[in-house]
């Protein structure tokens, strides 16, 4: 027997319906924010940033590990945990602060200006990491943290104009576009930055400094680049304090996190999709964040290698984000993150196995195949479980992202730990295929469903939207 929820949908905001849908000009702005931040995770979390501090673990400890103990505030710590350990720490900052400030940006009409915010916040602390040394080993500890809170801040608020911008049928190949640009934006970059690098004798420069530089224009691109979103995103109009509620919009900030928190629990399909989201998130982000320290402290692999592996998941992550959306128009999205997520059940497996050379290339064009197309999927799936029309589409995302930064905080916390006690990272690998074969479960649940929960008819309500296809299974053909 098939329920209806009765879950209250958002009467629609005029102003909000004013916004064009599938607007060239204003999706194309859109997508030049994955350009201009994509190069955070690039250069940062994946390639060079993580051999540059392994280095300076190796010169803060006069030892040839990085793995080496450090002193951080008082606390001895592997130097490879304690990066993991920043990263979780960041995520757990955005988990706690995001719902309430999406919720602040719905109401007073700011998520231009917060998604501004976080990523000045993330592209000064990306220049700032221009001054990372040994000297300032702890103050840069804190200086990567502030970076990737205003990574992740800003991610949020971009991610809610998806759902403003664009029809629900194009949600799918917006979101491989995005990603896509992300990844060519960040290539460009590092090539440049590699440039710098490697060719540091020749242009009379030291290692070290040409590194550093390297965070000094990861910062500018970021900052220079989101100007194009900032510029070409539709105002947002939000509802005037006293308009509705009195007490102002920051009161009203509160109420609007309530409302939408209320709303969730008469969503279930929405609840089952966030449940799976968190468990296999958990595997992905963290390999996405600890691989670059796998190969260089597990597989010994030269920073060149290193580097040039990840200039190889970028690549294949274009082909991974278009030929999953492509697939997800054949069979759905649940079917199609489905296969994505078995796939990276394989890889956990294969990560425990892998040696330097060939099996280390290959594993690695997999994960760029799959990288891509698990977050985009992921993002436009979403979009297509919300409620229709919801003008509180920051807020509804900042349960999103709540839920992939908590994901990231227990899965890069649960690899450190691993890791630290067992001696071996190749444990920690093999142990996130855990979270995979739970988010498989999950999504399972979903298969056959029609996701966008119906909302029950009242004087505060909308209609029942037009049949949407079913998502968890390849639309009918006409």
């Amino acid at each position: 027997m098939t329920t209806v929820s009765t879950a209250p949908a958002a009467a629609p905001d005029a102003s909000f319906s004013d916004i064009p849908k599938d607007n060239k000009r204003i999706t194309r702005g859109w997508t030049f924010y994955d350009w201009a931040n994509s190069v955070y995770p690039l250069v940062i979390t994946s390639s060079i940033f993580p051999i540059y501090w392994g280095a300076m673990v190796k010169q803060v400890t006069g030892t040839d590990s990085g793995k080496s103990p450090v002193d951080f505030l008082g606390f001895q710590v592997p130097g490879s945990s304690l990066l993991t350990y920043a990263i979780s720490a960041a995520f757990l900052l955005i988990a706690l602060i995001s719902p309430f400030l999406t919720s602040l940006a719905d109401f007073s009409g700011r998520k231009k200006l917060f998604m501004q915010i976080f990523c000045y916040l993330g592209s000064l602390s990306c220049a700032a990491l221009f001054f990372f040394t040994p000297d300032t080993f702890t103050a840069s500890t804190f200086i990567f943290i502030s970076a990737t809170v205003g990574f992740s801040g800003s991610i949020v608020f971009y991610n809610s104009y998806l759902p403003l911008i664009s029809s629900e049928e194009k949600f799918d190949s917006l979101s491989a576009r995005g990603f896509s640009m992300g990844y060519i934006g960040s290539v460009l970059l590092l090539v440049i930055c590699l440039g710098l690098i490697m060719g540091h004798e020749t242009l009379g420069l030291e290692e070290g400094f040409a590194t550093r530089l390297a965070f000094l224009l990861t910062g500018i691109w970021w900052a220079g680049f989101a100007q194009i979103p900032f510029f070409t995103l539709p105002a947002d109009p939000g509802r005037p304090a006293g308009s509705a509620d009195e007490g102002g919009w920051l009161l009203n900030g509160f109420r609007e996190l309530g409302k939408v928190w209320d709303q969730l629990k008469h969503l279930p399909n929405l609840k089952r999709f966030l449940l799976a989201y968190f468990t296999y998130n958990m595997g992905v982000q963290t390999v996405m964040y600890v691989a670059t320290i796998f190969g260089d402290e597990e597989l010994k692999l030269e920073s060149s290698a290193l580097i040039m592996t990840i200039l190889l998941l970028q690549l294949v992550g274009i082909l991974g984000a278009w030929l999953f959306s492509k697939l997800s128009e054949r069979i759905g999205n649940t079917r199609a993150l489905s296969w994505s997520v078995f796939i990276w059940m394989l890889i956990c497996v294969a990560g425990y196995y892998v040696q330097a050379g060939w099996s280390f290339y290959a594993l690695a064009s997999v994960i760029g195949l799959t990288m891509g197309a698990i977050q985009s999927l992921s993002r436009s799936t979403y979009s297509k479980i919300m409620p229709e029309n919801t003008p509180n589409t920051a807020a509804f995302f900042s349960f999103f992202d709540v839920t992939e930064k908590l994901s990231i905080v227990i899965g890069t916390a649960v690899f450190g730990v691993i890791a630290q006690i067992t001696g071996s990272m190749r444990n920690s690998i093999l142990s996130l295929i855990v979270f995979f074969v739970l988010g498989l479960l999950f999504l399972l649940t979903l298969r056959g469903k029609k996701l966008r929960d119906e909302p029950h008819g009242g004087p505060d309500t909308l209609a029942p939207p037009p049949a949407t296809p079913n998502i968890g299974m390849p639309a009918t053909v006409k």
